[in-house]
């Protein structure tokens, strides 16, 4: 017979898991712990399974983990949703054991400093694979617009036009 516990549990559990191991959501996307509150948002999203005899569970506890590693790496609840909808206990455990490894070679390669008084950061879209981040809010003129996205996507091959008829 599997584990069950409240809600509070879940939270708590969630968040001890998320500080030893060092997850947590990137700068301004969510809180900087799980709450009560977000747990019942997360499933009122479709995000998290329905308490299973009032109260939850292992595969609960990893739904609420792979959602927090999935914000540790920027994607919207959007996403997260079409990326965990469905996931078997097992397939859960992987998406752990992936996140988490993820989330340490992010931690060791990319070093991202907050957001200082006088910052007022701003994500500038530059096409469907890439946004660039300004930390004073500056905006680009399309015409750098167009030279950052010409810079990366040099050496790439050629993709079609997203509205070409067949």
């Amino acid at each position: 017979m599997s584990q069950s516990f409240s809600i509070e549990t879940l939270s708590e559990q969630v968040n001890e898991w998320c500080d030893e191991h060092g997850v947590s959501p990137v700068s301004g996307q969510a809180g900087d712990s799980v709450s009560e509150r977000s747990i019942r948002y997360y499933r009122t999203l479709g995000l998290l399974d329905a308490p299973e005899g009032g109260g939850y569970g292992e595969k609960h506890l990893l739904q609420v983990i792979a959602i927090r590693l999935l914000q540790a790496q920027g994607l919207p609840l959007r996403r997260i949703r079409e990326l965990l909808y469905g996931r078997s206990l097992e397939e859960l455990r992987e998406v752990r054991c992936q996140g988490l490894a993820e989330a340490q070679r992010m931690r060791t390669s990319v070093r991202v400093t907050m957001p200082v008084e006088d910052e007022i950061w701003r994500t500038i879209p530059i096409s469907e694979d890439y946004l660039l981040v300004s930390r004073r809010g500056t905006p680009l003129t399309p015409a750098q617009r167009e030279a950052v996205l010409l810079a990366l996507t040099a050496g790439s091959p050629k993709q079609k036009p997203h509205n070409t008829k067949h």
